[in-house]
Formats: structure tokens, sequence, C-alpha cells
């Protein structure tokens, strides 16, 4: 291992797991080069590796395109245990996860064609990043106030206000007040190697 390669860890060094070795083991598995998996995630292949190795943490919105591509469910990619389709989650039976400064909880069953989280998006965190991917979306606000753009259009959104739209829409999602906002977040897993893309303004 070269000096300069770091060690990786089961656990990231904030106790959350590592996504690191699990992006690097898929992409293999998935016969897909370094430079192919990025043009696919829209990343470069400098970006990618630094995920894979564990210098940066991919975002939620990375993850999904990731999963996308790989063929797999976030779920996955954070290394919980495979699913025993049982109907009912718990409260309290999915820990925090945190990524690109979103934290949520799994709000669903895992390994399924949809995947549901309850999400906190703290102010400030991902508004500039530009989401375009295949599947739907639907969102609800549990509380705060969301700031929505779909394509040319801008939406305020409030508790109680919900969207549901085509993933292939570009679209930015952010908080408008300090407090941040909490959502329910419900979308399709999809597998696209042509589009499953997720393209921030700055790579």
């Amino acid at each position: 291992m070269d000096s300069m390669t770091p060690r990786l860890e089961d656990e990231a060094p904030d106790g959350l797991p590592s996504v690191a070795p699990r992006l690097r083991d898929l992409r293999r598995h998935s016969g897909l080069t370094l430079e192919a998996a990025a043009r696919r995630a829209g990343l470069s292949p400098a970006h990618l590796s630094r995920l894979e190795t564990g210098h940066r943490q991919p975002s939620l919105p990375m993850l999904l395109t990731l999963a996308r591509i790989y063929g797999t469910t976030v779920s996955a990619l954070l290394g919980e245990s495979a699913p025993d389709r049982d109907a009912v989650l718990r409260a309290g039976e999915a820990q925090a996860t945190e990524a690109g400064g979103w934290t949520y909880h799994r709000a669903g069953g895992s390994g399924r064609a949809m995947q549901a989280l309850r999400v906190h998006v703290p102010h400030g965190a991902q508004g500039d990043l530009v989401r375009v991917h295949p599947g739907e979306e639907w969102l609800y606000v549990l509380s705060g106030q969301l700031r929505l753009a779909l394509g040319e259009s801008v939406h305020l959104l409030a508790a109680g206000d919900s969207a549901h739209f085509d993933s292939l829409t570009p679209h930015r999602i952010a908080a408008t007040h300090a407090d941040g906002v909490d959502l329910l977040f419900v979308h399709t897993l999809l597998q696209s190697a042509a589009a499953g893309l997720c393209l921030p303004q700055e790579i």
C-alpha cells in the first residue's frame, strides 16, 4: 500500500460508517474503470478516487447516483444489513446517517423499488447542487421552509406542503431558514448507465 494512501476503517472518524471501501469494491464488481464510473456519475476521475479513498465524503445525492450506477441502494452502500422484507420499521430502529451535511433516517424497507427517508437539510447545505437522474421523487415538508427549484421554477414549501416530480427535471433543494428543514423523502431506485447523473456546479 502506498504511504500516501489512507488506512480504511470500518468506521469514519465521526462514528458513521465509511462508504469508501464499498464504493471501490462495487465499482470493481460492476466491471467499471475509475474513468468510466466517474463519467457516468458526472464526476472527474480524481473526485471519484477521493471518494473511494476516504479523502472526501459523498453527499446524499451523490450516494443516490452511485447506487443507481452500481445497481444497488444507499442502504447497501452504507453497509446496512440485508433487507428482511419486514413491512414495519419501528421508531429508533434506523440510526441517523450524515452525508454532505444532510442527516437522514431510513423510513422504509431497504432493497425495494422505492426508498423512503426522513431527512434534515441544514441551512446552507448543498443549496448549489443541481440534481438530474432517472426516476421520480416525492417529498413532504415536516417542519421549516424548503426552497425547491425545478427547472426554471422556484417554489417555497412550508410544513404540510409536498412535491412530486420527474427526477430528470434539474432540481435543487435548500432550507431557507437557519433552523433547516425536515422532510419525508421518497425516490425510485432506477439504474441507468447513460443518465444516472447528479451534477454539482463544482466538482
